[in-house]
């Protein structure tokens, strides 16, 4: 079964709490006809700890809150400037396992820095994408009723000061590095519509529906 429409929603600015239980709120409220979903956003800053994230990973967030989330992973930041996209999918629907999910999503960061000839990679221990030793994109999911949320985040054009705070993803010394310094997209929008089309691609969506906001 080719998987149904993917629905875009663009939310522009909002912030990381609202989303992330608007979030958990269709996840639960969802059914098998219920179409599969990707939100397009940035946040104000804040830090967010996984369910595996260890107090000591967060050093000195200073005035940054700090937010204990559900999803899998460590520590890591959002802030202005950084693309931020939630995969709401039916992985049972889409016949994909996990791991699968997570190859997919860092496979269409891949191929959209591909486009900007940036030689990107992934790492089979270390979720995310690299580049040159130096991570771009974090990634964190929770599948609930067979159902993903929370996703990825790709550093654009922001202030990676922040994670200097904190030990990225539980890694002391983790550099991290962003599209705009190596001549990747230079916008959060940019970067946006770019990887909703390698997203469907790498997914195998054959429709597109776009939307402003979330589904009242």
């Amino acid at each position: 079964m080719q998987p149904q429409t993917l629905h875009i929603r663009h939310l522009g600015l909002q912030n990381y709490e609202s989303v992330w239980h608007a979030m958990q709120e269709y996840t639960d409220n969802r059914d098998s006809d219920s179409q599969d979903e990707l939100w397009v956003v940035e946040h104000p800053p804040v830090f967010t700890q996984g369910q595996a994230g260890k107090s000591e990973h967060i050093l000195n967030p200073g005035d940054i809150p700090v937010i204990q989330v559900d999803r899998g992973g460590q520590v890591t930041y959002h802030g202005p400037g950084q693309l931020v996209v939630y995969p709401l999918i039916d992985i049972k629907r889409n016949k994909l396992g996990v791991r699968q999910l997570v190859n997919n999503i860092e496979q269409c960061i891949i191929n959209m820095l591909a486009q900007y000839d940036i030689s990107a990679y992934a790492k089979a221990d270390a979720p995310g994408v690299y580049v040159q030793e130096r991570k771009i994109a974090s990634l964190g999911l929770r599948i609930r009723k067979g159902c993903s949320f929370h996703g990825m985040a790709l550093n654009v054009d922001m202030d990676l000061a922040p994670f200097q705070r904190i030990n990225p993803c539980g890694y002391a010394g983790l550099e991290m590095v962003q599209c705009k310094a190596l001549g990747g997209p230079q916008t959060v929008l940019e970067a946006g519509e770019k990887l909703v089309q390698t997203f469907s691609q790498v997914m195998g969506y054959l429709q597109l529906e776009h939307h402003q906001g979330l589904a009242k």
